[in-house]
């Protein structure tokens, strides 16, 4: 199975704060690898390493085989690398499918043709349409994000991701502020990710952990613990220990 992300040493230093240390781990397609840990572990820090919002003091990330560490976060999402974000970053006032098609208007290169209209290229009205039905949103297509309930805006986000058809998608806490009764869209919206797409997740709730990953990486301290199977990682006493909790 081909490699799609390969991460090797990272390291993260704010002054004499070590965030991340020496954090390695690899992605294939098709891979659901969960990132957990407790608060301040460093795991928004790492994923921002790997997405280039954050330089790494040291260490490398590959993309496809191609060597992305000193590339910004823009050339890697032109490589194949979303992510979405752990708060919202919604444009509140632009209806959901204008947003979708905007994000597909930067994928194909035509942002810098100013003078032309999204609405001159219906296939990617088409495609955003499509897009919005995947995830049940199609009845909101017109509708501003800011009237939406917090789990469809969650939902929003991963179809703006899969717009650019990543080969390599990061979710930071999609279950964050969602309340259960939005929860089940959300879950559902994740089981029906791409097969070939490769997932990592950084997640709170242990349930959903579980259920998605087949594999989970636990930092602690801003390093790797423990990197293995769901079944592994929860009979791991080091994880019980450290996040997990004993059993009574």
């Amino acid at each position: 199975m081909s490699l799609l992300l390969e991460v090797e040493g990272l390291d993260k230093r704010f002054g004499g704060l070590h965030v991340t240390r020496s954090v390695s781990f690899r992605l294939a397609a098709g891979d659901r690898l969960a990132l957990i840990g407790p608060n301040g572990a460093g795991k928004t820090t790492l994923v921002n390493q790997v997405s280039g919002v954050l330089r790494s003091d040291k260490g490398g990330i590959r993309l496809g085989g191609k060597d992305v560490t000193g590339l910004s976060q823009a050339r890697r999402v032109r490589m194949g690398l979303a992510r979405t974000f752990q708060i919202t970053t919604l444009a509140p006032h632009l209806p959901v499918q204008r947003q979708i098609e905007m994000a597909l208007f930067e994928r194909e290169g035509l942002s810098a043709r100013a003078w032309r209209s999204i609405d001159d290229y219906p296939r990617l009205q088409d495609e955003a349409r499509a897009l919005l039905g995947r995830f049940g949103l199609l009845a909101h297509a017109a509708t501003p994000t800011e009237d939406l309930a917090y789990g469809e805006q969650r939902l929003i986000e991963m179809a703006l991701a899969l717009a650019l058809r990543p080969k390599v998608l990061l979710l930071d806490e999609p279950m964050a502020g969602v309340p259960k009764g939005d929860g089940t869209r959300l879950l559902s919206a994740l089981d029906a990710l791409p097969k070939d797409l490769a997932v990592l997740i950084i997640e709170h709730d242990m349930d959903l952990v579980f259920r998605f990953a087949n594999r989970i990486v636990v930092l602690a301290e801003g390093a790797v613990l423990a990197d293995g199977s769901p079944d592994q990682i929860r009979r791991d006493p080091r994880v019980r220990a450290a996040y997990l909790g004993h059993p009574a």
